[in-house]
């Protein structure tokens, strides 16, 4: 693009920007790049190169103005698209959104566009969890759903997550492809949005969202154990309201919560970076365990779609180990040979030896819910879903109130199965051991590699595809899967996954990350326990610390 062009695209941009804020960013930014400033012809040239690209996870990126930003032009533009896929008026969308900067203004935005054009719209008030949105759709049989938020991302992101809505098994699910070629053509073909039809007369649905989720959740299989004490953080979230009184409603204790991270806060300021998985992140919330002796903490990620869980004197447990326990605890609790269990391609194999032992089918699907939330079959029951990045989905004879990753019903579930093993004189930490005693210990880690030009990653796949490594550390390469060759009927993916034996197994699966310059290394190996589980895990945790090093070199980390 010439400096002419791009000038004139960002004066044609500035003249349909509805938005004050924007528009005296880009007008701030256009005037120095015309006076010749470097560096504003550099960030101009960065916004207006390339638009945001609308996939399976919508859109996410940067607050600002342009089309490679966050802003409400782009926000405008995707709703119409969305619209347009819908069909002729009538259809019902049902929106929501988090606390995040301009969250609340492309809510409306997108209600104003919808209803443009000619579609019904629910817009939950107030900011509040994804699973309430993923929920309400579900109930309401609605056509499509919006949620507004950047889930777990830094400060200066905000998204805008789609579900498709209707009857079928995957109601209330996120768009899979091909829905996301089909809406970013739409989306391309919006003119400008002050030539955009707005409506007004949403419906705005309050308390009762909330009540609805809450009465759903509460009914899942939680047993009857309620003495346990925990330490709680939102992360400056929308989950913290949500998750205390869904511990009260089902009878537990009242969490002792972290002050500083309880409301939410759009900066989230007591983090570098809101995900519970990056170091640093639950410091607050362990201590305030460790201080006050409880039996089990937790936080939420910033949208509450995802848990992590910790047992003050052991630290974090991995998204594989709470995966595995609540696997246990689910099947337990549901009977049936028509009940399916899923996991991704890069989460630990210990569920399908759950599955196996509890007579239920196993099923591996590709990274991310938006494909856990397909798996299982017609007259099949999906009991139970989850992946490594500690999103669970949680459910029980009567059905799963969410078809995606719910970050409070799984946090009521885990607290049950706490109270449980607590009542036995258990902690979590001696479930995970009795676990590996049945079913061997599985033990999972993982590398990510950041770069600055994606070209390294794409060169890095092809080249263990080329030239595959025959052994990582004591372990010898005993068969690798190309994921690319549409494994075992799943779609084609790039990941390679090398599958590993010696005096122990083990797996190494490789795969770019689908939202940052990432290349991403999942490590798991598997012990078989006959002895001390103490013992097992030492030798098994040496092992996986020699892999994750030699991976490192072979991808350049």
């Amino acid at each position: 693009m010439t400096d002419t062009e791009l000038l004139t695209r960002a004066r044609d941009w500035l003249d349909q920007d509805p938005d004050p804020t924007t528009r005296d960013e880009l007008a701030d930014l256009l005037g120095r790049a015309e006076a010749g400033e470097r560096a504003a012809a550099t960030d101009l040239a960065d916004r207006f190169a390339a638009g945001l690209e609308f996939g399976t996870a919508g859109l996410r990126g940067a607050l600002g103005a342009g089309p490679g930003r966050m802003n409400r032009v782009v926000v405008m533009r995707a709703a119409a698209g969305i619209a347009a896929w819908l069909g002729d008026g009538g259809r019902h969308v049902v929106i929501g959104h988090d606390a995040r900067h301009r969250s609340a203004d492309f809510a409306r935005d997108s209600a104003a566009v919808i209803t443009g054009a000619g579609h019904r719209v629910t817009l939950l008030e107030g900011p509040l969890p994804t699973p309430v949105l993923a929920y309400t759709l579900r109930e309401r049989g609605a056509d499509a759903g919006i949620m507004v938020t950047a889930s777990h991302n830094p400060p200066q992101d905000n998204g805008y997550k789609v579900y498709v809505g209707g009857e079928g098994d995957d109601a209330g699910a996120q768009i899979v492809s091909p829905v996301d070629a089909e809406i970013s053509a739409l989306i391309d073909a919006v003119g400008p949005v002050g030539d955009l039809p707005l409506g007004e007369g949403w419906t705005v649905l309050g308390r009762e969202a909330v009540d609805r989720y809450l009465n759903a959740v509460t009914a899942l299989p939680l047993g009857e154990d309620r003495d346990l004490s925990v330490a709680y953080t939102p992360l400056h979230g929308v989950g913290g309201r949500v998750l205390l009184e869904a511990f009260e409603r089902a009878g537990f204790p009242r969490p002792a919560v972290v002050a500083e991270q309880f409301e939410p806060d759009p900066d989230f300021p007591t983090v570098d970076f809101p995900n519970p998985e990056e170091p640093g992140a639950m410091d607050l919330a362990l201590a305030m365990g460790e201080a006050e002796g409880v039996d089990l903490v937790i936080a939420n990620d910033p949208d509450a779609d995802r848990l992590a869980l910790a047992v003050p004197g052991h630290g974090m447990l991995t998204g594989d180990e709470v995966g595995g326990l609540l696997a246990e605890y689910v099947l337990d609790r549901t009977e049936g040979p028509d009940r399916v269990v899923a996991t991704s391609i890069v989460s630990s194999s210990l569920l399908g030896e759950i599955a196996r032992d509890r007579g239920a089918r196993y099923e591996e699907t590709l990274t991310g819910f938006k494909w856990l939330a397909r798996a299982g079959g017609p007259g099949e029951r999906r009991v139970f879903a989850y992946e490594e990045a500690l999103g669970y989905c949680v459910g029980g004879d009567e059905g799963r109130p969410v078809a995606d990753k719910d970050g409070i019903s799984a946090a009521l579930m885990a607290a049950s199965l706490a109270a449980t093993a607590k009542r036995r004189g258990l902690t979590l930490v001696d479930l995970l051991d009795d676990q590996a005693r049945r079913h061997g210990l599985h033990l999972s880690d993982q590398l990510s590699v950041r770069v600055s030009d994606p070209a390294v990653i794409a060169a890095t796949m092809r080249r263990v595809r080329v030239e595959p490594p025959t052994a990582f550390g004591p372990l010898r390469v005993a068969r690798t899967v190309d994921f690319a060759e549409g494994h075992e009927g799943l779609p084609s993916t790039d990941a390679v996954r090398f599958e590993l034996e010696g005096t122990v197994r083990g797996r190494v699966t490789l795969r770019p990350s689908g939202t940052e310059p990432k290349l991403k290394a999942y490590i798991e190996v598997v012990s078989g326990v006959d002895g001390d589980v103490a013992d097992v895990r030492a030798r098994g945790s040496k092992i996986l610390s020699e892999l994750k090093a030699e991976i490192a070199v072979l991808v350049g980390g």
